[in-house]
């Protein structure tokens, strides 16, 4: 394909402010299977549950919908998945990236209110999925929960209005408190040196610290009215507990 190149790194600016809906970039590389990478981008790349963003790129005389975004493989960007059939951008080409918020708004309360799922059922985490307006996890439980009492954890957890936070630390530290990984199916990404911890509330009021590299609100209230759905049995020692929002 005309263009392709080997990517740089891409600046993840989804990490960097998970609210910035538009920004610009330069196209680095064009994948064999007609991915656009950026330098910089807006867009999250699926992974840990989360799905990855959707959205538009425009650029001087064209421009494509994006339909999801994944992780590079053997480039070291993410990569731009667009909607099929469109054209694309030569590499080196100024784009100007638009985000599907209301898919990212949705996707954020929910990844927030699964971080306190978590919390009003404090067991090991055995897998999960996150959607815009649902998501669920599997918790290693013989037995199903209390519906009603894990409904007002939840809505005492986003009425707290508990700001978010992120801070980081050395893959040593993480070894040194094995109890902040929740999360049996999915273990953090190592080997950068550092990794990214996900804090709500804070100091003596923390009510959660696990590491995440996801995107998530700035503060619990944003979440908005979170419900308890079907809580369905999935083998002999796991329970899967959906959220909804509204």
């Amino acid at each position: 394909m005309t263009g392709e190149t080997t990517a740089m790194a891409t600046q993840p600016l989804f990490r960097e402010d998970a609210y910035l809906k538009e920004a610009a970039a330069v196209v680095t590389a064009l994948t064999p299977e007609g991915g656009i990478v950026l330098d910089r981008s807006i867009f999250y790349p699926a992974g840990g549950g989360q799905p990855g963003d959707r959205g538009r790129l425009d650029w001087e005389g064209g421009g494509c919908d994006v339909a999801t975004t994944v992780k590079g493989g053997e480039v070291d960007g993410n990569v731009l998945v667009p909607a099929e059939g469109s054209a694309l951008p030569e590499v080196g080409t100024a784009v100007r990236q638009s985000l599907d918020w209301a898919f990212r708004w949705g996707c954020m309360r929910i990844h927030t209110g699964l971080h306190l799922l978590s919390v009003a059922i404090p067991l090991p985490v055995t897998g999960g999925q996150i959607g815009p307006e649902k998501g669920r996890l599997d918790f290693d439980m013989p037995d199903a929960p209390d519906k009603e009492a894990v409904q007002a954890a939840l809505d005492a957890l986003v009425a707290g209005d508990h700001v978010v936070s992120e801070e980081w630390i050395t893959d040593e530290e993480l070894d040194a408190n094995p109890g902040l990984v929740k999360t049996m199916s999915v273990q953090p990404p190592r080997g950068s040196g550092r990794i990214r911890l996900v804090r709500i509330g804070s100091g003596d009021a923390t009510v959660d610290l696990q590491p995440c590299g996801g995107t998530h609100v700035r503060r619990t209230g944003e979440i908005g009215a979170l419900r308890v759905g079907k809580v369905e049995k999935k083998g002999k020692q796991n329970r899967r507990v959906a959220i909804h929002l509204g």
